[in-house]
C-alpha cells in the first residue's frame, strides 16, 4: 500500500536537511525547491517582535514565494526561531559567536518556535506553529570548547549552534516538546493537513 497519493504536487520551499528526512521518513514524495528570499529583510518589514510570530510570517512567505512560481503545487513553509526570553538568535557565524550563543545558553531554558504554512496558487490553506522548551545544561569554557571541537562546522548551520539529532543532545538535561517541532517542522498537524486534502491514503 502507498500512502503518498500527492505524487508530484508537494513541494518543500526548504532546503533543510532535517526537514526534508522528516518527510521522506514518513513517506512523502515531495520537491525541494528553497525560497529565495531575505529572511532578515522579511522579517524587518513585518515589524514583528514576537518569536513565534516571526517564524510564522516566515513560514508564510516562503510558502507564498514558490508558490507564486509554481501553480498548481502544494508548497510548505517553513521556518524556526530561537528565544531566550526576549532575546532572538540566529545561525552562529563561526566558531567564537557559536561559543557566544552556548555560553549564554548554558544552565537555562529557551524556547524554538517552529512555524509551517501550506501554500497553493499563492494562498495559504493551512498554518500551524509549535514550541519546544529546551533546558541545556552548565557548560563551563572546556566543556563548550570540547563541544565546538568535536561538532566542527556543523555549528554554524543551525541557531544555538546544535542538531539535537546529532552531537547536541550531549548539552541537554531537559526537553519539553516533540522531536519534530525542535527539529523545525510541526508535522503531525501538517499530517492532518495533507489527509484533508487527500493526499494520504490513511
Amino acid at each position: 500500500m502507498t500512502l503518498w497519493r500527492g505524487k508530484d504536487q508537494l513541494i518543500l520551499a526548504s532546503q533543510s536537511r532535517a526537514r526534508q528526512t522528516l518527510l521522506t521518513n514518513a513517506g512523502i514524495g515531495f520537491e525541494a525547491v528553497p525560497a529565495d528570499i531575505d529572511e532578515r529583510a522579511a522579517q524587518q518589514a513585518s515589524g514583528l517582535a514576537a518569536p513565534g510570530d516571526i517564524a510564522a510570517h516566515l513560514a508564510r512567505e516562503k510558502a507564498l514565494f514558490v508558490s507564486s512560481r509554481q501553480p498548481g503545487k502544494y508548497v510548505i513553509g517553513a521556518d524556526q526561531t530561537l528565544a531566550l526570553g526576549k532575546r532572538l538568535f540566529s545561525k552562529p557565524a563561526g566558531r567564537a559567536q557559536a561559543a557566544e550563543q552556548l555560553r549564554a545558553l548554558a544552565g537555562r531554558v529557551h524556547e524554538l518556535h517552529s512555524a509551517v504554512a501550506v501554500a497553493r496558487d499563492g494562498k495559504i490553506l493551512f498554518a500551524d506553529i509549535a514550541i519546544a522548551r529546551m533546558t541545556m545544561r552548565p557548560l563551563d569554557e572546556a566543556g563548550v570548547d570540547a563541544y565546538l571541537d568535536a561538532a566542527g562546522e556543523a555549528v554554524t548551520s543551525s541557531v544555538g549552534a546544535y542538531q539535537l539529532e546529532g552531537l547536541g543532545v550531549h548539552l541537554f538535561e531537559r526537553i519539553e516538546g516533540d522531536h519534530f517541532t525542535i527539529l523545525g517542522l510541526p508535522l503531525l498537524p501538517l499530517l492532518v493537513f495533507l489527509r484533508s486534502e487527500r493526499l494520504l491514503g490513511v
